[in-house]
């Protein structure tokens, strides 16, 4: 039986040892509120090796890596996912609030 990703599937990898699954886990809700018309799934994934937060999804064309806590050197805000998410399962979707950019500094 061959299993055909119809919705997006996003899961959050966090470092156990750290305690991170209450980050992940409300990080997870906010996407859920955000995407649940577009979303199939969202799972948190424990993950034994330290410093692991890793936000996945997984659509028909594969898993795509959201954001490396390691990588970028800090932990995302969840306006940056939901971006980076929005980017990938429905580019047209208007984010609202978390779409608007910071007003540059006026110069005097």
């Amino acid at each position: 039986m061959t299993h055909e990703i119809r919705h997006p599937r996003v899961v959050f990898e966090y470092c156990v040892g750290c305690k991170w699954g209450l980050r992940a886990a409300w990080m997870m809700q906010e996407l859920m509120q955000t995407f649940e018309k577009e979303l199939g799934e969202v799972a948190l994934q424990p993950n034994k090796d330290g410093g692991v937060f890793r936000v996945w999804v997984v659509t028909a064309d594969g898993p795509t890596l959201l954001w490396d806590r390691k990588t970028e050197g800090r932990f995302p805000e969840s306006k940056e996912i939901k971006q980076k998410l929005r980017d990938v399962i429905v580019p047209e979707k208007n984010l609202g609030h978390s779409d608007v950019k910071p007003t540059p500094p006026a110069e005097s």
